[in-house]
């Protein structure tokens, strides 16, 4: 256990001696999660805008980047990836075409449909921003050795499969 104190533990601390009825300790887990979710979201932020993207336009490219050549969904597939509405995804392909980073073209296997395709451009753009995206978040992380990086990874992936169930 660490000697060294953060914002959290002054926080705990005072809550603890105000109502020392109570168990603390989620607090010393999410609190601190929420801290750092704000600053992955800064250091993210800035890796987008360096790359010219917003973070929903990442969400759209990186979707259609990781699955790989020819970089192509439906919209129901990008749709069941970033978790938005209809409405909303097609407001942003529609976004995304007049920035020439994807394009529509017809589905071969069925001419009514359409599908979503990376451009090159969009491929470079989402390429860079995940190149910065990763230099960012290993620099956050620099201060945790690897294995208790690999350790914090199973104890985070063991929480998030809880709210997947």
């Amino acid at each position: 256990m660490s000697t060294e104190s953060d914002e959290v533990d002054r926080i705990v601390g005072a809550w603890n001696t105000q109502r020392p009825d109570l168990d603390f300790s989620p607090l010393e887990v999410f609190s601190r999660v929420d801290r750092l979710s704000k600053h992955l979201d800064r250091a993210r932020r800035e890796a987008f805008r360096r790359s010219d993207l917003e973070p929903w336009e990442w969400d759209v490219l990186s979707a259609l980047r990781r699955a790989g050549e020819p970089y192509q969904l439906s919209p129901k597939q990008l749709l069941l990836q970033t978790l938005v509405s209809s409405g909303t995804m097609t407001n942003r392909i529609d976004r995304l075409v007049a920035r020439r980073l994807v394009r529509r073209v017809p589905d071969p296997i069925d001419g009514r449909s359409v599908l979503v395709t990376l451009t090159d451009d969009g491929r470079i753009r989402v390429d860079a921003a995940i190149t910065r995206l990763v230099d960012a978040e290993a620099a956050i992380l620099a201060v945790v050795p690897r294995q208790d990086r690999e350790r914090l990874a199973g104890l985070l992936r063991k929480l998030s499969l809880s709210f997947d169930s």
